[in-house]
């Protein structure tokens, strides 16, 4: 027998939130709009009130022009939603690796007053989901003061980190409206196969895969169906890792953390996916801390850390968060996941990223953009695939680096790249590298 609820109107379940106080939202799928609606139609009795997560999805009201005196955006990652109040100055960015959110809150750096968060109806033992979305949830409702619950009936009942009882709420306010989606797969064009075919050469029967999030990570899904008993251990996961699940070529056999089971701190995708992983103990939805250790990514054998990137300059350094000082995007995990797979016996990390962007504009460019963030260092480099290939980095010196990345740049852009490869190495252009 269910666990009875009493359900709260929005605004009163709301009324806990003060001026000046810090309110976390959960993210991704799981951002809970229907309390985000109603936290904006209170903007006339707040000021100053700090909202903090990473990755939402959606209209979320709260960051509109009008609003600016009451709430403030202190975002550790810069989605579509909030881009243009980065840029305007009506929001802000706090640089820093996923796998350390979670300590701004356990140590009290950034100290929570509230959490809102959205999850699965209680079960029978009175135990909500957070659902697709674990990551740095988990520890904000650890750590706040109070929680204010939006209970959703298409909220996924995921395994782990995310169960929650009921009785740690405060507040749970009913809106059962679907779960945000994304397509990366519809994305995914001939330059994107093309790249993951390349990326999915490099990968090993038993390998255990990380992957970012795009086009580029559900290409190389696609074009995995020949592997054999792969593994997962990853930030997120999208739809493609469904088709390679039901047809046993992820298997999880051979990790040696976490055997049998797919790691992940979020999910991110279409109807399908959530509904593969709902209440499918395969999965394995814990914090963020955690997934993205580093020092707990090692311990599996063969890591494949698959991330991308904006732009990457002829010495191997990696911008991913921004263009130019346009903040894009953020930190994220990558470093993460890069310094894990490098670390992981036989493991191979990897940024992929077509050569140029829809535009014609140059990724693998001679300098960064002034302003851009370097996301991956140059030390950390090891292989760079784009649809024209894969460049081998690790301990190449400057200007190999540098002939290896001209090597797969878009054919018209390479004559330009080894004439600043001249400009900078003082060689001939043909003799940017030192034989291999």
């Amino acid at each position: 027998m269910k666990t009875p609820i009493t359900f709260r109107k929005p605004e009163d379940a709301l009324s806990v939130i003060q001026s000046g106080q810090r309110v976390f939202v959960q993210g991704s799928a799981q951002t809970p709009t229907c309390l985000l609606r109603a936290l904006a139609a209170q903007a006339g009795r707040l000021r100053d009130v700090e909202l903090v997560f990473i990755t939402v999805y959606g209209d979320i009201h709260v960051d509109r022009p009008e609003y600016a005196d009451s709430f403030r955006i202190n975002s550790m990652f810069v989605s579509a939603s909030i881009r243009d109040g980065v840029r305007e100055g009506r929001a802000d960015y706090i640089p820093v690796f996923l796998s350390e959110i979670p300590n701004l809150f356990n140590q009290g750096i950034m100290p929570v007053d509230v959490a809102l968060v959205q999850v699965s109806p209680p079960d029978a033992h009175g135990y909500c989901s957070l659902g697709v979305s674990v990551d740095v949830a988990r520890s904000a409702v650890n750590n706040a003061k109070y929680v204010i619950a939006q209970v959703n009936k298409h909220v996924p009942r995921t395994h782990g980190d995310g169960l929650i009882h009921v009785s740690r709420f405060h507040a749970l306010v009913e809106c059962n409206e679907p779960l945000y989606e994304a397509r990366f797969g519809d994305k995914a064009g001939p330059v994107e196969m093309r790249i993951g075919e390349h990326v999915a050469g490099l990968i090993e029967d038993r390998a255990t895969l990380q992957m970012g999030i795009g086009a580029i990570p559900d290409a190389v899904l696609r074009c995995l169906s020949g592997h054999k008993d792969l593994g997962i251990h990853t930030e997120m996961c999208s739809d493609g890792i469904v088709d390679l699940f039901e047809s046993g070529v992820i298997t999880n056999r051979y990790k040696r953390i976490h055997p049998n089971k797919a790691v992940t701190g979020f999910a991110l995708g279409t109807r399908r996916l959530y509904d593969y992983v709902d209440d499918n103990p395969a999965f394995q939805f814990l914090d963020i801390d955690y997934v993205n250790d580093p020092h707990i990514i090692r311990r599996n054998p063969r890591v494949v850390a698959i991330n991308s990137a904006i732009e990457i300059d002829l010495t191997g350094q990696v911008c991913s968060d921004s263009i130019g000082t346009y903040q894009y995007s953020g930190v994220g995990g990558q470093m993460d996941f890069m310094r894990g797979a490098a670390l992981s016996e036989g493991g191979k990390p990897i940024i992929a990223l077509p050569a140029r962007t829809a535009k014609g504009v140059p990724r693998l460019v001679p300098f960064l953009k002034p302003g851009a963030g370097v996301v991956t260092t140059r030390a950390h480099m090891h292989y760079v695939v784009t649809e024209y290939g894969v460049a081998y980095l690790f301990g190449k010196n400057l200007r190999q680096r540098a002939q290896a990345l001209i090597g797969i740049a878009h054919p018209d852009d390479r004559e330009a790249l080894e004439r600043a490869c001249f400009e900078r190495f003082k060689v001939f252009e043909s003799r940017c590298a030192l034989p291999a």
